[in-house]
């Protein structure tokens, strides 16, 4: 994300907490993270991981597109979202996720089409793993992707896919030699909605 994309969210961030008379450390409990990392959040001088701006969301009763574009959804009956667009959400450093659903309000699960690029040195390296409320669907579209779920490791090639409960450490890596587009279709977990 964008140095000003990220002063945009946390300033909306803030403007809804002090709305709500809801403190700091309220919401550095409701996402599991210290008052330091909440505040930095709000001054948008950090990255912000998207399971944190669900549980923001959810705690202050808006949709998280509402945080991340100032907008809220207003499409309720389908919403079109054209080749090579969505909007950018950051979830990963490297990767490149885009919400195919952000228009759509009361959406139950969270659609992103995701570009993982290829490192020879992540080969060789142990696989960023991460654990959030919920489940997953993946399933690769163009490339390889390695994943790892709950220690054991998958190869998925163009068409192959996995769901996934995860709430179990899990990552992945694109492999062979060249980036991997992959559709991520995450559903949240009761306390993530």
């Amino acid at each position: 994300m964008e140095q000003s994309d990220l002063k945009n969210i946390g300033t909306r961030l803030q403007t809804m907490r002090d709305i709500l008379d809801i403190t700091v450390e309220e919401m550095a409990e409701i996402t599991g993270t210290s008052r330091e990392f909440y505040t930095a959040c709000e001054r948008g001088e950090t990255d912000i991981p998207i399971s944190f701006l669900y549980k923001c969301a959810h705690h202050l009763g808006v949709d998280v597109t509402d945080l991340i574009m100032g907008e809220t959804p207003r499409l309720s009956v389908y919403q079109v979202v054209k080749k090579n667009e969505g909007i950018p959400v950051e979830r990963r450093r490297g990767f490149s996720y885009k919400n195919m659903s952000y228009l759509f309000k009361g959406r139950k699960v969270e659609p992103f089409m995701v570009t993982a690029p290829y490192s020879d040195e992540a080969q060789h390296a142990p696989i960023p793993l991460s654990v959030h409320e919920g489940q997953e669907f993946d399933m690769v579209v163009k490339g390889s992707l390695r994943m790892v779920v709950d220690g054991k490791t998958e190869l998925l090639e163009e068409g192959d896919c996995i769901y996934l409960d995860s709430s179990h450490p899990h990552g992945m890596i694109a492999a062979g030699g060249e980036d991997c587009s992959f559709l991520a279709v995450v559903i949240p977990g009761d306390d993530a909605k």
